[in-house]
């Protein structure tokens, strides 16, 4: 048999453990790069090299590396299925480690913008691959949790990467820039070492008609042999999968239509989620609160800074909630609480801050600043990690990888604009700007509601069954879908107790034995 892997893994829960820690390796590099810059845009020496840019200007130097994400998804759009899941990755540590080392010696601002822009296209190739490999080799019932728990990295990497900039803040010259940007590429070559030893994702193997490949592998992740009754199920359920899609591979084109489980609605959906993920106002946030507390608020610098790194703790706070729980709580539950939560901090941010002028500006423009607390623990246990898990869970096989590079790209794509335009507008409309993300994420309750089906516990082949009768609307395929599996669970139970009890009434006595 030709193995996929070098299995330098093991079997079972180790190889299990080995590609969780890569793929949270991978997040913790995706907000390190995130974070990096929220604490380095007001150092002189940094601003010197940019040639102190107007707020405008540093908005876009800032979102370039947005812009180079949603190109890197452009990019495995057309690759990714070549390439497969572990070089893909692979492949976009090469560009951060590149992107990295040019951001470190820039001496310029064009040499700035460029460099910003390559370590961004390996960040939209990693972040369109690496939920998809989680969800791909997970269990229905655990990858909610296992692929909500990369976001919570994602915080984690912010946070060290705020940290780090608080820390320098202190020392003189470029080094307080230099340093936190080079130390990204430690993070790639960690990711790097590990996917080393990692297996392909069986249903990429599937897709490219390596079954045998894909049965081992599946058998070497959960410890099982190729008879196994789950192996068995979980084999035919992707091959039914790849049979109701259709057997021959589509051109690019085809994941845009509306074909026999209606491939083109689900892009859209998976698009629009992370559409929520990002134009609710996070990023005012995660690169922004230092300037939003200084100029809105009217803190020190110091005390900004002190002050935004204490905020950005609540972010991986939040999202051990969903990491821990979101198989539990579902999907549509969490993104509506979480986006109504959104809307009423950012509408009782602006009503505080709006009494600028007032003789009761301090105090309410200080009270403000637990609902930037807030905001960020909401974000954090909800719309931070469910977009995450549900772009590659609600797509089909054969439409997976080029269906989660458009998907990722909304989030880059809304990224990009909303980092460009927070300079101006919290320099500019002040409070008023608030408002816009109060709206935003006011809107998205009632969209979830009625657009996107519950995906919770469903296997990724399932997913095609909510979409296979087109008459019938996802969300109610969905619930009817899981009610069913709840009813034939709950017979299988009851039928394996009778027999159990029938097996007890069977059981010869003690005198009858003797």
């Amino acid at each position: 048999m030709t193995r996929a892997h070098y299995n330098i893994f093991g079997r079972g829960w180790t190889l299990q453990l080995a590609i969780t820690a890569a793929c949270s390796m991978a997040f913790i590099l995706f907000g390190y790069d995130q974070g990096v810059f929220s604490g380095i845009v007001g150092n002189d020496s940094f601003l010197d090299v940019v040639g102190h840019p107007s707020d405008s200007l540093l908005g876009i130097i800032v979102s370039t590396y947005n812009l180079g994400c949603f190109t890197g998804c452009i990019v495995n759009f057309f690759i990714g299925e070549y390439l497969g899941r572990r070089k893909a990755m692979w492949f976009a540590m090469c560009w951060i480690i590149v992107g990295a080392a040019l951001q470190a010696t820039a001496f310029s601002r064009a040499h700035m913008v460029v460099a910003r822009f390559v370590t961004g296209v390996g960040t939209g190739i990693e972040t369109s691959t690496v939920p998809m490999y989680q969800a791909e080799l997970s269990h229905a019932h655990n990858r909610g949790r296992l692929v909500c728990s990369e976001p919570l990295f994602v915080g984690i990497g912010i946070v060290i990467a705020y940290w780090f900039d608080y820390g320098l803040s202190f020392v003189q010259g470029p080094i307080a820039w230099r340093l936190p940007i080079a130390c990204q590429v430690l993070f790639a070559f960690v990711v790097i070492v590990l996917v080393f030893g990692l297996p392909e994702s069986p249903r990429d193997l599937f897709n490219k008609g390596r079954e045998e490949e894909a049965v081992q592998v599946l058998c070497d992740v959960f410890d099982k042999q190729p008879d196994d009754p789950s192996i068995l199920k979980e084999k035919h359920e992707i091959l039914e999968a790849m049979a109701l899609e259709g057997q021959e591979q589509k051109g690019w084109l085809h994941i845009f239509q509306q074909d026999e489980v209606q491939t083109g609605k689900r892009v859209l959906l998976a698009y629009g989620m992370q559409f929520m993920n990002q134009a609710g106002g996070i990023n005012l946030i995660v690169y922004y609160v230092p300037t939003a507390l200084e100029q809105n608020v009217g803190m020190s610098r110091n005390m900004s800074l002190l002050l935004g790194g204490v905020i950005q703790i609540m972010f991986p706070i939040g999202s051990i909630i969903p990491a821990l729980g979101a198989d539990k709580f579902g999907r549509r539950k969490p993104m509506m609480i979480g986006s109504f939560g959104l809307s009423m901090c950012m509408m009782l941010i602006a009503i505080l801050l709006s009494f600028k002028g007032t003789s009761v500006e301090q105090s309410t423009a200080s009270a403000s600043v637990s609902f930037f607390f807030l905001y960020m623990f909401i974000f954090g246990a909800s719309v931070n990690c469910i977009p995450w898990v549900y772009v590659p869970e609600i797509l089909p096989l054969r439409a997976r990888a080029r269906g989660t590079a458009v998907g990722i790209s909304s989030n880059w794509l809304w990224n990009f604009v909303v980092v460009m335009i927070t300079p101006v507008i919290i320099g500019r409309l002040e409070w008023k700007a608030y408002l816009i993300f109060m709206a935003t994420n006011l809107a998205f309750v009632p969209l979830v509601y009625f657009c996107y089906p519950e995906t919770a516990n469903l296997t990724l082949e399932e997913m095609d069954l909510l979409f296979a009768n087109p008459g019938e609307n996802p969300v109610k395929a969905s619930k009817r879908i899981r009610r069913e599996k709840k009813e034939a669970l709950a017979r299988e139970i009851r039928e394996d107790e009778e027999g159990k009890d029938n097996e007890k009434e069977r059981s010869p006595t003690l005198e009858e034995r003797v």
